[in-house]
Formats: C-alpha cells, structure tokens, sequence
C-alpha cells in the first residue's frame, strides 16, 4: 500500500516546502489539478527534478486528445498521469498506448461516473494502471466519502491497483487501510495540519502496517 500526498492549493515554492518536509513518508507526489492550471507542467518538472527518489503524478484529469497529454507530462517528468473515467473509451485507451510507449502510468479517476461498478469493469480492461473513486470537493462539502465507492470497485477490479482519494484524514485512514487499496491519496489531510512531518508519518506507519505481507 502506497501513500500519495496531492498538493492543490499551492505554487510551486511553497509546493517544494511541503514536500521537503514530509519526503521520508510518501511514495508519490501528486501535482494537483488547481496547481497544474496556475503554474503549468513546468510544476512537475521542478517537483521531479528536486525529489527525483519520488514518484510524481499529474492530476491532468485528461478528456481529451490524451495521447498528446500524456506524452506532454511524460515529458516534464510525470511518473503517473490522470485521465478522467467518464472519458470516451478511445481517449483511455489512447492514453494507455502512450504511457505504456513512455514507460509511465496511468490512474483513471473515477470522479463524476455514474455506474461505478459497470465503468470500473470497463475500465480495468483498457489496461489502465489505477482505478480510483474520488469524492471531490464538492461532494465533501456535503458529507460524502469515498469508502463505499472502494468496496465496489474491489469487487470487481481484476487487473488495475485500486486508490482512493478525497477527504482522507488521520482519524478516517483506520477505514480506508481495512479495505485494502493499493494507493491512499491525501491532502488536506496532511497539508492543512500544523505539523505536517507527524501527521505524514503516522499515516505512512497506519499504511504499512495495514499492508499484508
């Protein structure tokens, strides 16, 4: 089991800050969505070149014209890129072709998709890397969680690793870690904490060690 850190509300200074601090206890940084619109991908080659021992995401949430995307983010260093699970069919699979030319990875965010279950099973078989239900801002604001959402797509997920995301925090991890995902996205959840260095590295020890051997 993998702990992501997704940074949305930063620039790229302060983006280098954060992660300096909590590197030892993360596998993957995410560049979010909002810092990837306000500083473009030039965000994922500084965070890679400074961190190189991590592997960094681009939250690109993809729609369209993937191919080109994908090879644009692999460009600037993305180890995993994101596309959008409410996309056409050829748009996944066209970004799949070209990480897989790249040597990188793709996640499909399952963010928006009405039948979780039936898009899942669709899904997993493009040979996408990661399948991850999301609940969003928004719907956070409203009470939702993702939890439910990672039972179902455990059930049927044969081939891709599975990850979730959206709201996750120390006294929820307990949840998300018995249900066995193979990635835990944060971020508020460590970004918005005081001590950040503490929070991470009680949420990687929680991760690991919920991990089966």
């Amino acid at each position: 089991m993998e702990l992501q850190l997704a940074l949305d509300l930063v620039d790229i200074p302060q983006a280098k800050e954060v992660v300096k601090e909590v590197e030892a206890y993360i596998d993957i940084v995410e560049i979010g969505t909002p810092v990837v619109i306000n500083e473009g991908l030039r965000a994922v080659k500084e965070i890679k070149d400074a961190f190189p021992h991590l592997k960094v995401l681009a939250d690109l949430k993809v729609m369209d014209a993937a191919g080109y995307e994908v090879m644009k983010a692999s460009e600037a260093g993305a180890d995993i890129v994101t596309i959008l699970g409410v996309a056409e069919d050829m748009t996944i699979k066209g970004a799949v072709e070209e990480a897989k030319k790249q040597g990188k990875k793709i996640l499909v965010d399952m963010i928006g998709v009405k039948n979780l279950e039936q898009r899942a099973k669709e899904v997993d078989a493009f040979g996408v890397d990661y399948i991850c239900v999301h609940t969003g801002y928004d719907l956070q604001a409203v009470g939702k969680n993702s939890f439910e959402d990672l039972q179902i797509i455990k059930r049927v997920v044969k081939y891709a690793k599975t990850a979730v995301a959206g709201g996750i925090k120390l006294s929820t991890l307990p949840d998300v870690v018995k249900s066995q995902p193979d990635l835990v996205i944060v971020g508020g959840g460590i970004t918005s904490e005081k001590d950040k260095k503490a929070v991470a590295a009680e949420m990687q020890k929680m991760v690991k060690q919920g991990t089966p051997v």
